[in-house]
């Protein structure tokens, strides 16, 4: 997520090169055109265009939606499902396990690898995981 980004001795919202960076990478993988309203692609552009920083916190509130917007669609869709499948099942894994005596399964819920693999098996569709 873009935050406040110091530029010259004052503070900004969000900086240029940061926005440049976003729409380059969305125009790259057709998310630009396809998933933007006309209306967000303009905004997003004019202030490009027109600002070397957002300083104005009405401005980048909307620019902050619109990168929202991309990142969210910019994510893979496996980042999406470790995220959304493969936390929460190390969690209930790890609750179990921590129940049934385990004292390292705590760190089962932090373990990104472990998430990872949780998600693949749960997407793949395997039978023996539930």
């Amino acid at each position: 997520m873009y935050t406040i980004a110091p530029q010259s001795g004052t503070f900004s919202f969000l900086d240029k090169t940061q926005l440049i960076k976003l729409k380059l990478k969305a125009i790259r993988s057709g998310v630009w055109f396809r998933a933007l309203p006309r209306i967000d692609r303009v905004l997003f552009d004019l202030t490009i265009k027109v600002a070397r920083s957002i300083r104005s916190s009405i401005l980048a509130k909307c620019i902050l939606s619109i990168t929202g917007k991309l990142e969210a669609l910019l994510e893979s869709k496996l980042a999406r499902a470790i995220r959304d499948i493969g936390f929460p099942l190390a969690c209930k894994l790890s609750l179990l396990a921590q129940k049934w005596g385990n004292r390292g399964a705590q760190e089962w819920a932090k373990d990104a690898g472990f998430a990872q693999y949780l998600a693949i098996v749960k997407l793949n569709g395997n039978p023996c995981h539930g």
